[in-house]
């Protein structure tokens, strides 16, 4: 099997079942198109593949367990976002009931109910003829593909169990196809193909001398998915990100900056001919006046003040300039609070001259600083729409989603 796609990342869901055995072959398939592959495998499962024998294919530990994963401490988080398509070969009844009401007991069972909105998932059933036409596995089966998830049908022929019937593994080469379909119709949307987009990450750094400075703990997250996912739909963007720890997105044009003064030009500067402005960056209000030229020493130069003068209003600024030249352009910003979180985003649509405002309270643990998800509500003219807690890829989708509408609605 021949593939032009260039590496999507699958991520093999392996349950106890005896067809577990031919997952081998789909992962083999896969790695011969291209892809690089990795498996989360069941207690159960690791019963009918060993570890070993994942590992020598991959080159990478298993995850089989929640707890004492060496990559990570978070594998079900990991695993759910490194991939760009989820394959669950076998699928058992059981798990396809954990996806279908969103149990999560075990690894796989949590990676699933972690993976992405925007992430193609396949799932590839195998159990007796029985489990298979039974009443709950059907109606498991409606739940999920009601929800997007691809099923590849499993074939009628001879069971483990001597039964004759459905419930037979198809053949590994149709799964094999279906993960690569799913990969190939994730990168082929480009619904942004025409677009420009500039997005802004990260927190800025507002120097005291060239050794200190006032900052925030925003770690970029938020605004590195919303550029990823853009880039992913086709549009040229520009990330303007302040320090952070995390890589470029795949096909995005990065410019690092430092301070608020710097993060402001560079995003002017981009928005000149940009059709989307998301302004997830955390920019500092305050800077120091006087920010000396050397350290500061403590023995005899006290900082017992620091003169701050506020910076200058990205947000602002760019609600201004959207409608110059006759153009009509779609600027996001974003609103972390504490208190009255949607009073607070509503004026703060009113008072920056935005089209959308993404309010979340940074006091949540699953929607501060740093966290992997984010809980946010999102308020236009058009009104209040409040998300549940999502990870922030998914959060990018929707986000994105809304400011296509915008511009087609303009």
């Amino acid at each position: 099997m021949s593939s032009s796609l260039h590496g999507p990342k699958v991520l093999l869901c392996v349950n106890g079942g005896i067809a577990a055995y031919k997952a081998i072959e789909v992962l083999r398939l896969l790695q011969t198109a291209g892809c690089e592959v990795r498996v989360a495998s069941t207690e159960d499962g690791l019963r009918f593949v060993g570890a070993a024998t994942w590992e020598g294919l991959t080159h990478r530990d298993v995850a089989s367990s929640l707890y004492g994963w060496a990559e990570s401490a978070i594998p079900h988080i990991m695993l759910s976002e490194w991939a760009d398509v989820v394959l669950v070969c076998p699928a058992t009844a059981n798990t396809m009931a954990k996806m279908a009401v969103g149990i999560a007991d075990d690894l796989v069972s949590t990676t699933l109910l972690a993976v992405p909105r925007t992430t193609p998932v396949v799932v590839a059933p195998a159990m007796n003829v029985n489990m298979w036409q039974a009443v709950p596995t059907q109606a498991n089966l409606k739940t999920l593909r009601e929800r997007g998830i691809s099923i590849v049908m499993p074939v009628e022929g001879r069971l483990a169990c001597d039964a004759v019937g459905e419930g037979k593994l198809a053949s590994v080469d149709q799964i094999a196809r279906a993960v690569l379909d799913a990969a190939d119709s994730r990168t082929s949307s480009k619904s942004m193909a025409s677009l420009k987009v500039v997005v802004t990450a990260g927190p800025t750094h507002e120097a005291i001398d060239p050794v200190r400075y006032i900052a925030n703990a925003s770690s970029g997250k938020m605004g590195y998915a919303i550029a990823a996912e853009a880039a992913r739909r086709g549009a040229c963007v520009t990330l303007v990100s302040g320090p952070t720890a995390l890589d470029s997105p795949e096909g995005v044009e990065r410019v690092d900056v430092v301070s608020a003064a710097q993060m402001h030009e560079a995003t002017l500067r981009a928005f000149d001919d940009a059709d989307v402005a998301i302004c997830a960056a955390a920019v500092a209000d305050y800077t120091p006046a006087h920010p000396a030229d050397h350290k500061l020493k403590k023995a005899h130069e006290h900082l017992d003040v620091i003169e701050l003068v506020e910076t200058a209003d990205i947000l602002a600024e760019l609600g201004r300039r959207k409608s110059r030249d006759g153009r009509t352009r779609v600027v996001v910003g974003f609103a972390a609070e504490t208190d009255d979180l949607v009073a607070n985003a509503q004026a703060k649509l009113v008072r920056k001259g935005c089209d959308l405002v993404a309010a979340n309270d940074v006091t949540r643990e699953d929607s501060g600083f740093g966290s992997a998800t984010n809980r946010v509500t999102l308020v236009s003219e058009s009104g209040i729409r409040e998300l549940p807690t999502l990870t922030k890829e998914e959060v990018a989708a929707y986000l994105l989603d809304e400011a296509e509408r915008l511009l087609r609605r303009s």
